[in-house]
């Protein structure tokens, strides 16, 4: 294995903790590449491993001159090699890489490495320190490990698609969601997951395999809906909800009896303090529709913004409704640096850097977005091949090169 270099390196560039890293990605849509991004944004190499068409994600919107966005933000900073792994001579190539890699992560269905002969029985024999990560929707074993599963399929069946209906008031189908947090929350444990597992071969020589299921990562989510489900509460617990303003909603959240006691004097009810409906964290609970109307009628001649400072000033948790656009440019998010400028052959535009940060090493996004096998024929050449093979593998069909913009 390769240990990570000094922070500082010549240049004025510093590495990151997974600087020397060498990690083949053999991921796609989402999942996958979140957690290869972020060991990308720590300085790893990270080799996509892509078919000739490409990651299905290279050609969903947004796109600007053909070139995706979305694929982007997950796949900024890797290298991109494009083989054919129907062919013999792919595999070959592949179990070379293998014996130079640290990391491999795939999302393929259960079933699919192996028919391949790139499982990690086989790949672990060639590099007995190779952390193997599979992401999967249940997991590589079991009656439903063959299922396919997408995020919203994963949010249906594990309760989470339900237990939010419940916390809702007036409707009756399970809402609509498109924001997939089975797989980004899949992706973040897989990455964590995978640094344990270097850590271990780090120290004894041995890598491991990672089984991730997205599956168990949703209803790890639901902590208190899991323990709700054994132990039914006797009423639904209270939710923080919007409270209405003059030109749009705010959320305020009184949790603790701090809160709620700074929440009264802000709005002029010191009296609170001691109402029977509010002055106890139970009572508040057995009346807490009236305290959130309550909140409605104070805030009902105010603006959202001017409710927010009230709230903010007086030491009470509380928020404005931001949209995406709003909080990308919201003073947190400008002051610690969350967006990236990258580029693609399209041009530059930002992506989010991961929510965690280093004293002594970086922590971003890095570089540009790979075009579809750009770099494969200098990863095949470091790897001995002459010019002449791999023109020979290109014209086999074995390797895909597309064009670099």
């Amino acid at each position: 294995m390769v240990e990570p270099k000094d922070a500082n390196v010549p240049g004025g560039a510093s590495a990151g903790v997974l600087d020397g890293i060498r990690v083949l990605d053999f991921t796609a849509m989402m999942s996958g590449p979140y957690a290869t991004r972020l060991m990308a944004d720590l300085g790893a190499e990270v080799i996509k491993v892509e078919p000739p068409e490409g990651d299905h994600i290279r050609t969903r919107p947004p796109t600007r001159q053909g070139r995706s966005t979305y694929f982007a933000q997950l796949n900024c900073g890797k290298k991109s090699l494009s083989l054919d792994l129907k062919k013999p001579a792919a595999i070959a190539l592949i179990k070379d890489l293998v014996r130079t890699a640290d990391v491999l992560v795939e999302n393929y269905r259960p079933g699919v490495m192996q028919r391949l002969g790139l499982d990690y029985e086989t790949l672990s024999a060639l590099n007995p320190r190779l952390v193997y990560c599979s992401i999967s929707g249940f997991g590589q074993t079991g009656s439903w490990s063959g299922r396919s599963a997408y995020a919203p399929v994963l949010h249906a069946g594990s309760g989470y698609d339900l237990a939010n209906l419940a916390y809702q008031d007036g409707i009756e189908r399970p809402l609509k969601n498109g924001i997939f947090v089975a797989d980004v929350l899949g992706g973040s444990l897989a990455f964590g997951a995978v640094q344990a597992a270097l850590l271990k071969a780090l120290r004894t020589g041995r890598g491991d395999q990672v089984d991730l299921s997205l599956m168990d990562a949703m209803l790890g989510l639901l902590v208190y809906e899991c323990q709700e489900a054994q132990f039914p509460a006797e009423r639904r617990r209270p939710l923080y909800q919007p409270t209405k303003a003059r030109d749009g909603f705010l959320l305020i959240a009184p949790v603790s009896q701090n809160n709620f006691e700074a929440l009264a004097r802000v709005v002029g009810h010191p009296e609170w303090m001691s109402d029977p409906r509010f002055a106890t964290i139970h009572a508040r609970e057995h009346h807490w529709s009236e305290l959130m109307d309550e909140l409605d009628r104070w805030a009902g001649d105010k603006t959202a913004a001017e409710c927010e400072a009230a709230m903010n000033a007086g030491g009470v948790p509380s928020s404005r409704y931001f949209s995406v656009r709003e909080a990308m440019q919201s003073p947190p998010v400008v002051e610690r640096g969350v967006m990236q400028t990258v580029t693609d052959a399209a041009g530059s535009f930002q992506v989010t850097n991961p929510a965690f940060r280093f004293t002594e090493s970086p922590a971003h996004a890095r570089g540009s977005v790979p075009e579809l096998g750009e770099h494969g024929p200098a990863l095949l050449e470091a790897m001995g091949l002459a010019a002449s093979d791999i023109e020979a593998l290109q014209t086999q069909g074995v390797l895909y090169v597309g064009k670099a913009g």
